[in-house]
């Protein structure tokens, strides 16, 4: 069997047959050892070194910079010179290499700290003596004993309980403790939070105590089978990996093409095969964008630099990039979009309206508040600081916070009364009773409890209406109601006979709490709508409190619905895939369900976001494409299995992430543009050359020296760039658009072309045209004065990259290494030429003044063209922008479909 919770007591001693006093033998411990192993979990087993760079050598652009290594090796040693540019070929790999391998080996640490939550010892009952032992060594029907403070140590049935309560929070994601209850059968399925007959490795017993008998443990627990999620799920590629995998195998397809071209018509044309070698290591070298990797990385780190300004801590540099592409936030409810923190939200007085806490007080209501203050046990601690700490039970705690908000204090009530006993709250009776010693004589009796369960006097028919019509409201906005009954008598009750207590009570008032939402969620979720984004809440929690909350702040509409965790188990996936759109909270679930909401999210080619702060969350925090966690409320498994940590717990603070991340997306979005068009002309010029008989325009070594400094130095300024304000008005990007997408690809045709023809025209004038004034034409001439063109081409592309505007829009007060950066490349290529013994190193010639200004006046020409591009393309943007902030606007108002 493996749902214990409807099987009673007898039945299950029996189905493991286990004594309940004397436990199991020694022997048959040996033997069920053998069967169900170790009471311990499983362990991932951990990629080598060796295994991660063979895994990213297999590359193919990294192969094509080694396949031109070697070549270039080859020429060199037939040349006997020429080392420099396998050395710095070779040294860009190693660089790339590094930066790989370092962001992934940030190891994860969720399965160690899920097995540090096992408690290491635990008390058991085995041939009839008690002893304490590991509790690796539990196996399926050991009596374990729980006991105040001590952790579950493996899944159980319980067979007796005292006013027994577990912290279950880390499993099922509820803030309160579960009331514990052995004798309780249970039919059909129910959630984790609801099968109080059971208890569970890992969580903590809060109050009382009791005997249990085990029923799973190791992997086949509970907590197991998280950490059986986390070694088996295998988080998907993130958008950003998978767009830069294509954008790497597309350029190094129409390098490997255009090679085999350029080498076929070489040999045809009865060019020498060491000739055709090296012009196929120049096109290798012109194809691979080698400070790709470098500008990308340096750009996820400006992200998360920023970040870390607003709350949000990056674990993995990809989160970032993953982060502006969401487009739904699967959001808990407790301590995220709530404060986790049990509020008054309103009380009731017999005979009058309900009543706000904020509202101001009257006597009869301050007396109220008095009374249920004087009911409970939470106290207020001052700590060294002078900071006042509130200690008890989330609801009494409540009580205690309210009461100081009106300027009372408990000490000064309790002043008038001296504590004569206490019937403790049980799961059993669903309240607690407080006798009194009032100073003016007499006892005052006062019981809180659930409503139905006090021991009230008989209500007549007006009152009896009343007290329904006012919980129905309390009901009805989720709150949690608590009744509070009074009762005075002369003598001293016996505290022997508490149903001789707990009798005839007056009921003093109702009071209703919740969790409430944190103020600025609302807006948050306005602001994620406005971005396109769709928030979605999963909660371990009730339906009722859930629906009222997500209400509350804009999740739930009119038309979206909830789903339980019930309901969800009995939905096939194909079902939950087609349905998805229209459940915007799920509530009552499990760790397995998170998993399905999330995969049937990105089965929809959504890219989602997870939070959570339990380790009942961190399945689905592995398994979304970014993984949220709790700074402050988070457990240490959380925060090892998510890609984000949140250090102020706030779902606004998510949204801000995704603003940031958007904005990284544009920079690496730009840095694709900006490579692209630089290393696709490269391509072009080498074809167009080779094909019209021309030679080589340029060598492998002035390519080496366009890429690294040319595009790579002033390159890296773009990832601190700051992109167009309007990015959070804009849908997300999907999951399966590439970085051409949204009209890029014309324009880089574009701008290829020009560029690719200015650098022609000048290595052809500076080659085969002699002109007034000029010096005599050469190779050496024209491979210089298009070493210049290509490299200052590229440079001054950085501007016309930086923004859909034109150059002369934008500012540069923004990111001023921009400007820095591309002078100063500017004049680093024009001193390469303008000083001959150090030109002379690269392959560069001395060329006249009518070289000079030629090389500067091709250069401009490819910015002139994107500027005039830039005009057409802007009135359109406006355009769609307009016409996507009116669909968003008429959304809101109709309220009909799922956003």
């Amino acid at each position: 069997m493996e749902n214990w919770y409807v099987a009673s007591i007898a039945e299950t001693l029996e189905h493991f047959n286990t004594n309940e006093n004397t436990g199991i033998s020694d022997q048959e411990v040996a033997n069920r050892q053998s069967k169900y192993g170790k009471n311990e979990f499983a362990k991932q087993e951990k990629t080598s070194l060796i295994k991660e760079i063979l895994h990213h050598l297999k590359d193919i652009s990294t192969i094509i910079l080694l396949l031109a290594a070697l070549l270039s090796l080859g020429m060199a040693l037939k040349d006997g010179h020429g080392f420099i540019e396998p050395v710095v070929i070779v040294s860009i790999v190693i660089l790339n290499l590094i930066l790989a391998i370092t962001q992934e080996r940030g190891a994860e640490k969720a399965l160690e700290a899920l097995s540090s939550l096992n408690s290491p010892s635990c008390i058991v009952i085995r041939d009839g003596v008690q002893k304490e032992m590991e509790t690796s060594e539990l196996v399926p029907g050991d009596i374990i004993k729980l006991q105040l403070g001590s952790i579950v140590p493996a899944d159980a049935r319980l067979i007796t309980s005292t006013n027994l309560q577990v912290d279950e929070s880390a499993l099922t994601g509820e803030s309160e403790p579960s009331e514990k209850d052995a004798n309780i059968l249970l039919q059909g399925s129910v959630p984790l939070g609801d099968q109080l007959n059971m208890v569970f490795s890992s969580c903590h017993v809060t109050s009382g105590h009791g005997l249990a008998m085990v029923t799973a443990t190791g992997m086949q627990t509970e907590m197991g089978k998280i950490a059986g999620y986390l070694n088996n799920s295998q988080k998907l590629k993130t958008p950003l990996q998978r767009r830069l995998e294509r954008i790497a195998k597309s350029i190094s397809i129409v390098a490997i093409a255009a090679a085999v071209l350029l080498f076929a018509i070489g040999i045809l044309q009865g060019e020498s095969v060491w000739s055709m070698v090296m012009l196929a290591a120049t096109l290798a070298v012109a194809a691979v964008p080698e400070t790709l990797n470098l500008i990308v990385t340096l750009s996820l780190s400006q992200g998360v630099k920023n970040m870390v300004n607003k709350n949000a801590l990056i674990r993995k540099l990809s989160a970032v990039e993953t982060l502006g592409n969401t487009s739904v936030i699967c959001s808990d409810k407790t301590g995220t979009l709530t404060q986790n923190r049990m509020t008054i939200e309103k009380l009731w007085i017999p005979g009058n309206e309900p009543f706000k806490a904020g509202d101001e007080f009257l006597k009869d209501q301050t007396e109220l508040l008095s009374m249920f203050a004087l009911a409970s046990n939470a106290f207020v601690q001052e700590e060294e600081d002078g900071t006042l700490i509130i200690m008890g039970n989330p609801t009494e705690k409540a009580i205690m916070r309210l009461l100081h908000e009106k300027g009372l204090s408990k000490e000064r009530i309790s002043e008038q009364y001296r504590i004569v006993g206490e019937i403790p709250f049980s799961s059993e009776r669903k309240m607690m009773t407080i006798v009194l010693e009032a100073s003016s004589g007499g006892y005052l009796i006062l019981t809180k409890g659930a409503l139905d369960r006090l021991p009230l006097k008989a209500f007549d028919e007006k009152t009896k209406n009343e007290v329904d019509y006012v919980h129905k409201i309390f009901a009805g906005e989720a709150l949690r109601v608590l009744a509070l009954g009074i009762r005075y008598v002369k003598e001293a009750p016996s505290m022997e006979n508490p149903e001789e207590i707990e009798q005839d009570l007056e009921l003093c008032g109702l009071i209703g709490l919740i969790d409430p939402a944190r103020p600025e969620a609302a807006q948050a979720v306005e602001r994620a709508k406005m971005a396109g984004i769709r928030t979605i809440m999963i909660t371990g929690d009730h339906a009722a409190t859930a629906s009222a909350i997500a209400r509350n702040i804009g999740i739930l509409g009119e038309n979206e619905k909830v789903l339980t965790g019930q309901q969800l188990n009995d939905m096939s996936d194909e079902d939950l895939c087609r349905n998805i759109h229209h459940y915007s909270v799920y509530a009552r679930v499990s760790p397995e369900d998170k998993i399905r909401i999330v995969e049937a999210w990105q089965e929809n080619g959504e890219v989602v976001s997870m939070t959570g702060d339990g380790v009942n969350d961190t399945p689905a925090l592995k398994a979304a494409d970014v993984g949220i966690s709790m700074g402050q409320s988070g457990t240490e498994v959380a925060k090892s299995a998510s890609d984000m940590v949140l250090t102020d717990d706030n779902f606004a603070t998510i949204i801000d992430a995704v603003s940031e991340g958007r904005n990284v997306f544009s920079n690496i979005r730009k840095t694709v543009y900006f490579l692209l068009v630089c290393n696709i002309s490269e391509i072009v010029i080498m074809l167009v050359a080779q094909l019209r008989g021309w030679g080589i325009p340029v060598t492998p070594i002035m390519l080496l020296l366009v890429n690294v400094l040319g595009d790579g130095i002033p390159g890296i300024c773009l990832s601190r760039d700051t992109s167009d304000p309007r990015l959070m008005d804009r849908e997300p990007i999907r999951r399966d658009e590439g970085f051409l997408a949204g009209g890029l690809l014309p324009v880089i045709i574009q701008q290829t072309i020009a560029c690719s023809v200015v650098v022609l025209v000048g290595y052809y004038i500076g080659t085969f045209r002699t002109l007034p004034g000029m010096q005599e034409p050469s190779q050496a001439i024209g491979q210089t004065v298009a070493f210049l063109v290509l490299g200052w081409t590229s440079i001054l592309h950085l501007f016309t990259v930086r923004s859909r505007k034109s150059i002369f829009k934008r500012t540069i007060k923004d990111n001023p290494p921009v400007l820095y950066s591309t002078m100063g490349m500017i004049a680093v290529f024009g001193l390469l030429v303008a000083f001959p013994p150090l030109g002379k190193i690269f392959g560069l010639t001395a060329i006249d003044s009518y070289h000079w200004l030629l090389a500067a006046g091709l250069s401009v020409i490819p910015t002139i063209v994107a500027e005039i591009g830039k005009f057409i393309d802007e009135q359109t943007n406006i355009r769609e922008i307009y016409e996507y902030r009116n669909r968003v606007i008429r959304h809101r108002i109709r309220k009909d479909d799922s956003f």
